[in-house]
């Protein structure tokens, strides 16, 4: 199962910094840096950490990867917050950034590629609404 990805231009809004511009599948991270977020990455995209975590005020996928799954669920933050990096934009999202480089301090790691790391084997996130 895979999320669309036909390059249509679309908005998000990003609390405390406006609406950014993005492509949908894009990589949220990613599109959060191009819109001038200084979110927080250290792990290089590849959900070994959850520096890039955000909230979803409105717009949360359903889907989520495997990765974050885990990573999260290791964490004690499923349901708290999503990692940006395993995340394809889509439209409707509304969300806060809940780590920037600006208010941690610490310098981002690796630019995380393109296309989401490690290959994404995609679930249903608890309590999303495909859920019977």
């Amino acid at each position: 199962m895979t999320q669309s990805s036909s390059e249509q231009p679309l908005r998000i809004q990003v609390e405390g910094h406006g609406e950014i511009t993005a492509q949908e599948g894009e990589r949220l991270v990613l599109a959060l840096e191009r819109g001038g977020v200084d979110i927080l990455h250290r792990c290089g995209g590849v959900a070994r950490c959850t520096t890039c975590r955000v909230e979803f005020l409105e717009g949360e996928p359903d889907l989520m990867t495997a990765a974050e799954y885990d990573k999260l669920t290791e964490k004690e933050l499923l349901n708290v917050a999503r990692l940006s990096c395993q995340i394809e934009c889509a439209p409707g999202m509304r969300l806060r950034p809940l780590q920037t480089v600006s208010s941690s301090g610490l310098e981002a790691g690796k630019a995380p590629a393109e296309t989401i790391m490690p290959e994404p084997v995609w679930t249903t996130r608890p309590g999303a609404s495909t859920e019977g």
